[in-house]
């Protein structure tokens, strides 16, 4: 387990992110309501540079004909073809099996790490 750190907290403020490149890796780094969470910036879909895409929320489970908005700041949507994400977990919002891979993130003092390996 290696901690390569890559930006500074001031560096990526809150509802932002920030694209770096680590061991081969494209990861977006985010900061979603002062939580840090690092995704691959590569869509299992076609491989677009899913970081790229908007961050918004989506509509949320509701009753019949009412649509609710929510979860602002904590999905991360395809550039190419709208693909959904959370970004905390990198899990899709439309099958349990389709996902991107997350990076565990690492705060150390003011220097955000991320995990790669282990």
């Amino acid at each position: 387990m290696a901690v390569h750190y890559v930006a500074g907290i001031n560096e990526i403020p809150e509802g932002t992110n920030k694209i770096v490149d680590v061991k081969g890796f494209s990861i977006g780094i985010y900061n979603v309501r002062g939580e840090f969470h690092a995704l691959n910036n590569y869509c299992p879909h076609q491989g677009a540079k899913l970081c790229k895409g908007e961050v918004s929320g989506t509509n949320i489970e509701s009753e019949v004909y009412q649509y609710i908005y929510g979860r602002e700041q904590e999905i991360v949507r395809c550039p190419w073809h709208g693909w959904e994400f959370e970004i905390k977990t990198g899990k899709s919002l439309f099958s349990d099996k389709v996902r991107s891979k997350k990076f565990q993130v690492v705060i150390e003092g003011e220097k955000i790490g991320v995990v790669i390996g282990g």
